[in-house]
Formats: C-alpha cells, sequence, structure tokens
C-alpha cells in the first residue's frame, strides 16, 4: 500500500478527548480567566504527548478549551447569538432515552467574521506538536448554523433572500479558513452532524414539519461547503466527519449513508470523509460504491460510546469488506465519532479510550504498513 504522508492517515482520530478531572474541576472553580488557560495548556501537552506516542500522525488539543464541539464556535460568528429559548435534542442508547438541552440560537445580523476563531487556540496546537507531527483543527461545517434553527432561526428584517444568507455564511468560513491557513493549519476537520442526520426518515419530518426542504437540504448543504473551501491555499487538506449524534455515549440518528451518499461523496469536495461505523445504526458499506478517485474515507469501526475493545480480527474483516466498495488504498481507520464532543465526555475510562487510540494505530500498520 502507498504510504499517506498527507491527512488523513492511515491511523486517525475524530477529535475530541476525554476531559481529565484536573481540567474538569478547574472549569468548574472560581478561577480567573488566565489561571483556568494555564491548566488547559498544561492538559493539552499531556494528550499531544499521549496521541504522539501512541504513533498517531496527527494531533488535536482535545477540543480541551470548549464546552461543545460546534457551539463554541458558532457563536462567535457576527451576527448569530443565543436566545432564551431552548432547543431540546432526544438522544438514546442501549439503556434509554435522554434530552440534551441548549441555547437555541439567533442571526439577528449580517453574518461576518471578526475575530479568527480558535485561532490562538491553534497556534498553541503548532507550538506543542513535535517535528513529523501534523496539529489538526476542528471546526463545526456552515451546514450547523442553519440545521440548528433553520429558516426560523434567520430574521427576515436581515435576510429577506436567503441567497444572501447562505453567501454571507460561505464568505465567513472562506476567510476563516484563509486565516487559520496562514497561521500553519494544514489539516482542518469540518464535523456535520447534518449530512449523516439527514439519513434518518425522523430529522427529515422533523425538518419538513419546520418548513424546511429535507428531501434536497443536503443539496444546499454541500454547495455551501464547496463554496467555503473553493478557494482554500495550496497544501490545506480538508476533511468532514458525520456522525449521528454523541452525548453522554449516545445519539440521536440511524440509518445508512444512502439517502445522501451519491451526491455527497461526487460532489462535495473535500479530501477525505470520516464516516461512522460502529453497529448496525450506521448502515452498510454499499454507498461508498460513489466514492471516486482521489478521495479518502476514514472508516469509524471503533466505538466512543463503549470502553470494551474491538478485536484487530473484526476490524481487518470489516475493513475488508469496505474495500468491495472502495479500493483499500482509499481507505483508513479511526474511531466513529470523538471521545467527548461535549464537556461531559462519553462513558469510559481514560485507560479505554487510549486503548482504542492504540488499537487503530497498531491495526492500521498491519493493515497498511
Amino acid at each position: 500500500m502507498t504510504f499517506r504522508d498527507q491527512p488523513p492517515f492511515r491511523a486517525d482520530h475524530v477529535g475530541s478527548l476525554l476531559r481529565p478531572p484536573r481540567l474538569l474541576r478547574a472549569r468548574e472553580s472560581r478561577i480567573t480567566a488566565e489561571q483556568l488557560r494555564a491548566v488547559e495548556d498544561d492538559a493539552i501537552r499531556d494528550v499531544i504527548r499521549m496521541q504522539q506516542d501512541i504513533g498517531l500522525r496527527a494531533a488535536t488539543d482535545g477540543e480541551f478549551r470548549r464546552t461543545s464541539w460546534h457551539m463554541d464556535f458558532i457563536y462567535r460568528l457576527g451576527g448569530i447569538r443565543p436566545t432564551d429559548e431552548k432547543i431540546q435534542v432526544h438522544f438514546r442508547n442501549e439503556k434509554g432515552e435522554l434530552d440534551f438541552e441548549s441555547a437555541a440560537l439567533a442571526v439577528d445580523g449580517p453574518i461576518t467574521l471578526g475575530e479568527t476563531i480558535f485561532g490562538t487556540d491553534f497556534a498553541f496546537l503548532a507550538g506543542e506538536v513535535a517535528p513529523g507531527t501534523t496539529a489538526k483543527l476542528t471546526i463545526p461545517s456552515p451546514s450547523m448554523v442553519h440545521y440548528r434553527g433553520g429558516r426560523a432561526a434567520i430574521d427576515p428584517a436581515v435576510y429577506p433572500d436567503q441567497e444572501v444568507f447562505w453567501s454571507d455564511l460561505s464568505a465567513a468560513y472562506a476567510e476563516q479558513i484563509e486565516r487559520v491557513a496562514a497561521l500553519g493549519c494544514r489539516y482542518l476537520q469540518l464535523d456535520d452532524t447534518s449530512l449523516a442526520y439527514l439519513n434518518d426518515p425522523a430529522q427529515r419530518q422533523l425538518l419538513t414539519e419546520r418548513g424546511d426542504d429535507a428531501e434536497h437540504q443536503h443539496l444546499r448543504y454541500i454547495r455551501q461547503i464547496n463554496a467555503a473551501i473553493a478557494g482554500r491555499p495550496a497544501g490545506l487538506n480538508v476533511t468532514t466527519h458525520m456522525c449521528r449524534g454523541n452525548f453522554r455515549s449516545s445519539w440521536a440518528a440511524e440509518g445508512g449513508y444512502d439517502f445522501v451518499a451519491e451526491a455527497l461523496f461526487s460532489e462535495l469536495a473535500v479530501d477525505g470523509f470520516f464516516l461512522e461505523y460502529d453497529d448496525d445504526r450506521s448502515g452498510g458499506f454499499a454507498p461508498l460504491r460513489f466514492v471516486p478517485p482521489g478521495k479518502t474515507v476514514v472508516l469509524g469501526l471503533v466505538t466512543t460510546k463503549r470502553g470494551e475493545l474491538e478485536s484487530k480480527d473484526d476490524l481487518k474483516r470489516r475493513i475488508d469488506e469496505a474495500a468491495r466498495y472502495v479500493p483499500l488504498d482509499q481507505l483508513c481507520l479511526s474511531p466513529q465519532c470523538g471521545f467527548s464532543s461535549t464537556v461531559e465526555g462519553n462513558t469510559l475510562t481514560y485507560d479505554e479510550q487510549v486503548a482504542k487510540l492504540r488499537l487503530i494505530a497498531e491495526t492500521a500498520e498491519e493493515v497498511w504498513g
């Protein structure tokens, strides 16, 4: 197999990692922002070393400075604010159901980019990784700004023409991408639950009920992501990660990638796709037949929702199954999602997290060399 010297790598991970207890305690204590950042800095240094020691070629900061994988970014875009209204997202797992509640958002001004979002965070990460390790930045995709509230969240007095909203949103993202590339970013991941959620008929029904065009929404999202990344600088690799929800080891949507697959894989202009494939609710590998040459699929075969360790033989068997639809040389391996998409984290231990990442690195070495 061809050695991969560009992201995504044969052994990779989605981005978020379990917050260490000392960091959780610091977030809850009455310390200054400067003191909290010092604690975050130390925790990030430790987690970078862990990723490097395991043998991963890319490292993130674990999203340790965030409360949420997406809203910490979205609320920092100009023209977007949280509201007093609450949104409930229904999650479930093998043991039952639970709800996640957070503030809704409102687009009540033109969408702009002021500061470079996560700019100082990325600069710290890039300064701490060892030579030969690629610093990876994760941000929510443009789709997430819309999926959270839909048309109803956009003030018609600000955007009487929805096309202007989409144009401004993609332009703000394009500026963000240009700025982080100028900081040295060579590996950017756009996290997107919407493109996976839309495979679930129940999710499409919810969008229809609120007045959105659920049957074609994925086509709009693909166009806007492409507009955001069209001018990305040479040398910047962009991937997208799609999952069906990840909150305290629970999920919100189910269903294979069939509904979006043909448009997604043939039209979305990213370099690689991180796909959730840890159990039956993610469907089969047949949709991968639409992946064109030159695009990489990162198979999320290792679950982050449970601590039990998968077997190498099972992982290799499933990689072989996927290779029936897309060449083995276009495949990589990762967990199915982050370990801590929100500050609460999933229900497994630090040691179990490390074991899963090590399993991915060892399996990838044995499969691809």
